[in-house]
């Protein structure tokens, strides 16, 4: 029996099947304009592999989720990511998750989750704000994280997106160095991850889950930030992913 979850995501969406207890792929798609088409395409590649309605348990999870009728079950986001996380590390954390269009931060004990914050319903301190600010420079986010290891000074004031961007435009204009530029948008996402963070207990490590994961630049301004040990793994992306396959056992 395969165990299959789908986390489709406003920007990505993930996809993890195990086998027995152990994982057998994964594999990630662009979201694009339509999760409907995006659930589709995954449902073909699952075919593609074997994996079909008589020999699987699918959990569908995410922005998403929604429009993956084939799956047996929907389950939120908060639970699969904070399943996935404490798979990858056995232990007691606090979940990031910086999604496309929300930001999540999830304790987890002993494999539950006790406490959950998202940020409001605005796009600063996601990867919405990063991708748009990574474009105004000209840059992808990688480039712009590295970019801003070698900047500093600059602070991006405004909360709101929209002004953040006719910030870092008026900064351009001003000739301020890309580099400073860079770092004013990495310091102003942790910032707010920060806060965010601070309506958990202390003491627990964090793991940093998602897309920005393998990011090393914001794992270590985020470290700063929250003067803790964030840690991440090379499937953190998959996390959501992973935590629906594994709620698919129990269907």
């Amino acid at each position: 029996m395969f165990y299959v979850g789908i986390d489709i995501g406003s920007t990505a969406s993930k996809v993890c099947v195990f086998k027995d207890d152990k994982i057998q792929c994964n594999f990630v798609y662009p979201t694009g304009w339509s999760s409907v088409k995006i659930a589709d395409e995954i449902k073909a590649r699952l075919s593609d592999l074997g994996i079909n309605k008589d020999n699987c348990k699918i959990v569908a999870t995410g922005y998403g989720r929604v429009s993956v009728p084939y799956a047996d079950k929907t389950i939120t986001e908060i639970t699969c990511h904070g399943k996935g996380a404490y798979y990858l590390t056995g232990e007691n954390c606090t979940v990031i998750d910086i999604g496309g269009q929300d930001t999540k931060i999830i304790t987890v004990q002993d494999g539950n989750i006790t406490n959950f914050t998202m940020n409001d319903k605005c796009a600063a301190g996601t990867g919405r704000f990063l991708e748009l600010m990574a474009n105004t420079l000209g840059l992808g986010i990688d480039e712009m994280s590295n970019m801003a290891r070698s900047g500093s000074g600059i602070t991006i004031s405004s909360m709101c997106t929209v002004f953040a961007e006719s910030e870092v435009i008026s900064l351009i204009g001003s000739n301020k160095r890309r580099e400073d530029i860079a770092y004013g948008v990495i310091d102003s996402i942790t910032n707010k991850v920060k806060a965010l963070c601070q309506k958990h207990s202390e003491g627990f490590n964090y793991f940093l889950s998602g897309g920005l994961s393998d990011n090393s630049y914001i794992v270590e301004r985020l470290s700063e930030k929250l003067q803790g040990n964030v840690k991440t793994h090379p499937l953190g992306r998959y996390a959501g992913a992973i935590g629906a396959a594994l709620m698919s056992k129990k269907i």
